[in-house]
C-alpha cells in the first residue's frame, strides 16, 4: 500500500482589477471600452512620481518590492501611497500585505498587453 497522495492544484490568486488592456493597434481599432481601459493605464504612467514608482516595482529584485524599498522617490509617505493606489487602481500594479509592510509587484500580462499594444506588425513579405 503506498503512502502517496494525489494533492488538488491550486488556481493563482487573480486580482480582479487586473484586464488586458487590448490588441495591438494594428491590428483593428479599439473598441470604447478597451480605449477607457488603456487610457487609464496610460494617465496612470503619465505622472512622473507614478512613472517612477512603477519603474522601482518592476525592476527591483525578486519582481516585487517592499513600499519600504520605495519610497524615497521625493514626496512625502502619504503621496507615495496615493500614487501606488493610482497604479494599483490602473491595474499596473497589484499589493499584498505582510505584517506591517506592503508589496507590490508589477502585473506582467498587463503590461505585456501594454507593450504588444504599442509594437507594429510585421509588414508582410
Amino acid at each position: 500500500m503506498s503512502n502517496i497522495k494525489a494533492l488538488p492544484l491550486l488556481e493563482p490568486e487573480v486580482d480582479e482589477g487586473v484586464v488586458p488592456c487590448c490588441p495591438p493597434l494594428t491590428e483593428r481599432p479599439l473598441t470604447a471600452e478597451e480605449a477607457e481601459r488603456t487610457a487609464a493605464m496610460f494617465k496612470a504612467l503619465g505622472d512622473p512620481v507614478r512613472l517612477r514608482l512603477f519603474s522601482l516595482v518592476a525592476s527591483h529584485e525578486g519582481g516585487e518590492a517592499c513600499v519600504c524599498d520605495i519610497s524615497d522617490v521625493g514626496v512625502s509617505q502619504p503621496t507615495v501611497s496615493h500614487h501606488l493606489k493610482k497604479l494599483k487602481e490602473a491595474g499596473l500594479l497589484s499589493s499584498e500585505r505582510r505584517g506591517t509592510w506592503v508589496y507590490y509587484r508589477v502585473e506582467p500580462s498587463v503590461v505585456a498587453a501594454m507593450g504588444q499594444m504599442l509594437t507594429a506588425a510585421a509588414p508582410a513579405a
